[in-house]
């Protein structure tokens, strides 16, 4: 007996497959088949899945021609009706029919010799003509396995176009979260590895400026500090280094070696905050947030015992801020180094964040960290 094919039509919408097949071949296997496939052009209009579940039973799939002038309208009305599909299922079946050519039908199927364009498809389906964009992308860039998950119904169309820019094994570790029931996991993962491009995608075209820039900056600056009293100078920063004044530190030339899109970690105690954040308009960085450093051991102040310190953060162009899940606590407990020396943690928070950028550290102490420039008085001079 000659092997029937699914006719263009009637493959935009997608086939049962699971649960759902699974007990429609059940029942096909006791009951059999009772309604026939109805084909059209000697291809399955309506009936594939019957026709497979027949084959699959071994029973006889009926058939008989399709009568009409409207062939779409009559596969959509049909699988709208018989089957609850969900929005970003909808699209999917948008997309697919958008734009196909149809050349090669008959003229009774009332289908322009151009297609269905997408705003007509997306009224045909009853979705938002971004959500069969979302769904073009999908078909167009997606792995095999995500769109599936989205056909069945597993994962929104809109997470699944944003996970086509990623690898294909990230996709499809998407579209198994997804499959497993693990919706909202997947979109983390989404987010997540969506954020890991962007900063991997911005070290690139930041490594391959012709000047030297940097895409974190990480400062911590000679802050002058005017004590009250003659008694407090032995506990001064400038006791222990040399100090400069705040017009100096603003008037630095960071804006040079900063990248259009890069980030600004500056280090402040709590009496120097008014400055800090000038200083961070001074070089041309808009502030955004801060975490403290908490240390194992009491200093000095005037109003408190100071235990802690700011680092203060700031944005320049478009940087990515960390994925949900992947941010760290904003207190960060450390214990105290040699004066004004800051904890590694700092560094290695910044490299969580932005593993592939390129990174300068400003009034570094001792060698400059693996994978990072260094500048200051006591720092090896920038390479």
């Amino acid at each position: 007996m000659r092997q029937l094919e699914p006719h263009p039509l009637a493959n935009i919408f997608p086939l049962l497959d699971g649960d759902a097949y699974a007990e429609f071949l059940a029942d096909v296997r006791e009951n059999g088949i009772r309604e026939p496939a109805v084909l059209y052009q000697e291809k399955i209009l309506d009936g594939r899945n019957r026709y497979r579940a027949a084959q699959e039973a071994e029973v006889v799939c009926p058939t008989r021609d399709y009568v009409g002038s409207d062939p779409l309208g009559y596969v959509i009305s049909l699988n709208l009706h018989r089957r609850h599909l969900d929005e970003s299922q909808r699209a999917m079946v948008a997309a697919r029919l958008a734009n196909m050519p149809v050349g090669n039908f008959s003229k009774s199927a009332n289908l322009p010799d151009s297609g269905v364009s997408q705003p007509r498809a997306a009224s045909l389906l009853n979705v938002a003509e971004r959500s069969l964009r979302s769904a073009k992308a999908v078909l167009d860039e997606g792995a095999p396995e995500l769109v599936a998950a989205v056909d069945q119904g597993h994962l929104a169309v809109s997470v699944a176009a944003r996970a086509t820019k990623l690898a294909g094994d990230d996709q499809r570790e998407i579209a198994g979260r997804a499959q497993a029931g693990e919706n909202n996991v997947a979109r983390k993962v989404v987010k997540q590895k969506a954020r890991a491009k962007r900063e991997a995608d911005l070290a690139t075209k930041q490594r391959a400026l012709p000047q030297r820039k940097f895409g974190v900056i990480y400062a911590d600056p000679e802050w002058e500090f005017e004590t009250w009293s003659p008694e407090g100078m032995d506990r001064a920063a400038g006791n222990h280094y040399p100090t400069s004044p705040l017009d100096e530190i603003k008037a630095r030339d960071v804006p040079s070696i900063s990248a259009d899109d890069s980030i600004l970690f500056l280090c402040a105690t709590p009496p120097m905050l008014p400055p800090a954040l000038e200083v961070m308009g001074a070089w041309g960085f808009d502030y955004v947030s801060n975490a403290v450093w908490i240390k194992d051991r009491t200093g000095t102040g005037y109003w408190f015992r100071f235990r802690h310190e700011h680092l203060l953060v700031g944005v320049r162009g478009n940087v990515p801020c960390p994925a949900p899940g992947e941010q760290w606590d904003s207190v960060i407990e450390q214990p105290r180094g040699e004066h004004s020396e800051k904890p590694e943690a700092v560094c290695e928070l910044i490299e969580a964040y932005f593993p592939n950028l390129p990174k300068i550290e400003l009034n570094r102490r001792g060698h400059a960290r693996a994978g990072w420039s260094a500048w200051g008085n006591e720092a090896e001079a920038l390479a």
